[in-house]
């Protein structure tokens, strides 16, 4: 074993986080004697029932979507992002197709991707949102298949991407067109900067081409850079300059991946100024967010300057940070915001975008059918062995299934109160929300948190490169 590959085998397990058999703790124990127990038999059946779910959307979408970005579910119709299509649900969805065990339906979607999709496309593409879903599903596709279609294809988008970085700051533009290179969107946030990293490093990583790992760390750096004097960043600033123009901080929308990704590099890629910085800003979030109300844990929003308060809001994108915590290895922070996430999704049987957790009342009330919640749940699942999680889980499916399932796959929801649908299937839904749902029941061995990191959109890497950086041999 290589001295970094020796590194990143001790990376991979931080003290405490992780253990080939987790064991519950007594509090844990306690907690799961109060609840049915779900057996491993009653867990297979789960998973097969999960399985079935997943095809009963993807079979909506090759009726009625096939050769398109997404279905929408309602009106049994196509949608394409950008007038063209970009496969957006079939790239998403590859890697939980594969991981699933469904062979055929797999095969399909790859042959589809290699043989159908083009970014030689004029079109001005949302920079983050294709890195973590087409350059990230592509690069698990390459790795999970060693399909070298796969890889050219996320080489050639990579490189169409590049120039969104090319502004005074280093801080990608919000937009790039993918086949003149042209840049716009000045108003971005910590999120879509600083979110890249995963996807643009494992690149250089398989390529041997280290430009795409230096532009996005640059950006990451600059994001890192332009925190307050108390740790946090804020909400939105301007590309061009770097001045912030809205500074709210939490660990919500325009926030969440930025903590994300500061952890997750370290992790992956060993980088030792990813970790001094997720030290530091961990311990500043840890500071200013939390909120104790009636003994339950929230973490809320505050001013990214002073830390004062400025608004008792949780969501259901916060819902992620909890397994993000446990990540981490801070296992019982983790154990309380979960339990406030769930408490949550049951006031109205499923979650909201944001809710007031001070007076216990909705203030956005949409469900794009995200998996962040679920996300938390399988790794606290894993990384504690307590059969609470799925419980949990097993509650959290029901009540998406029941709310949220139509005639041809599955819809968001206009309301989490009246529960009306909407004409929407996210690709993510098949990239994340039925990936944490099946792997939360599945065999452990099927997916093992200890040897990949998982990108925002839950697209699983693994460092399959040698210290020099390059591929190794397959």
């Amino acid at each position: 074993m290589t001295l970094h590959a020796l590194l990143l085998a001790t990376l991979l397990l931080p003290a405490g986080a992780i253990a080939a058999e987790p064991q519950a703790t007594p509090a844990a124990t306690e907690a799961s004697d109060a609840v049915a127990v779900i057996t491993d038999a009653e867990s297979a059946r789960l998973a097969e029932q999960v399985k079935a779910e997943f095809l009963h959307a993807w079979n909506g979408y090759k009726q009625y979507a096939w050769g398109h970005d997404a279905l929408k579910p309602l009106s049994k119709a196509p949608r394409d992002w950008y007038g063209q299509s970009l496969l957006m649900t079939p790239v998403d969805a590859l890697d939980t197709m594969i991981l699933m065990g469904l062979d055929k339906e797999a095969d399909a979607a790859r042959e589809l991707i290699a043989t159908k999709l083009s970014f030689d496309v004029d079109a001005d593409v949302k920079h983050f949102e294709i890195v973590i879903r087409l350059l990230g599903g592509l690069l698990s596709g390459y790795q999970l298949t060693g399909d070298e279609r796969l890889l050219a294809l996320a080489e050639d988008l990579g490189t169409r991407l590049l120039p969104a970085f090319d502004s005074p700051t280093g801080l990608p533009y919000v937009y790039v067109n993918l086949r003149t290179g042209a840049a716009h969107g000045n108003e971005s946030n910590p999120a879509e900067s600083g979110t890249l990293l995963i996807e643009y490093g494992t690149l250089s990583k398989l390529t041997g081409n280290p430009v795409f790992f230096d532009k996005a760390k640059r950006a990451l750096v600059a994001t890192y850079e332009m925190r307050s004097d108390i740790g946090l960043v804020g909400e939105r600033f301007d590309v061009t300059t770097g001045e912030w123009t809205n500074t709210r901080s939490h660990v919500g929308a325009r926030i969440d991946s930025y903590y994300e990704y500061l952890y997750k590099c370290w992790r992956l890629f060993g980088d030792a100024d990813c970790k001094a910085m997720w030290d530091d800003a961990i311990a500043a979030a840890n500071r200013y967010y939390p909120e104790e109300v009636d003994g339950a844990l929230w973490y809320g929003h505050v001013d990214m300057h002073d830390g004062s308060r400025v608004a008792s809001q949780y969501g259901a994108l916060d819902a992620f940070f909890p397994g993000l915590l446990a990540f981490s290895g801070d296992i019982e922070r983790a154990r309380r915001l979960q339990a406030s996430s769930f408490d949550m999704w049951n006031v109205h049987g499923i979650e909201p975008e944001a809710f007031d957790y001070r007076t216990r009342t909705v203030t956005a009330a949409s469900y794009p059918l995200r998996p962040e919640i679920v996300e938390s749940t399988w790794y606290l699942h894993r990384l504690t062995g307590d059969n609470e999680y799925r419980v949990m889980g097993r509650q959290l499916f029901d009540d998406f299934v029941e709310h949220t399932r139509s005639d041809t796959g599955y819809a968001a929801l206009k309301s989490v109160v009246t529960k009306e649908k909407a004409d929407d299937m996210e690709s993510f839904v098949l990239a994340e929300t039925f990936k944490y749902f099946y792997l939360l029941f599945a065999p452990p061995q099927v997916l093992d948190p200890a040897e990949v990191v998982m990108n925002t959109e839950a697209h699983p890497i693994r460092p399959t490169w040698n210290d020099a950086g390059t591929r190794k041999v397959q």
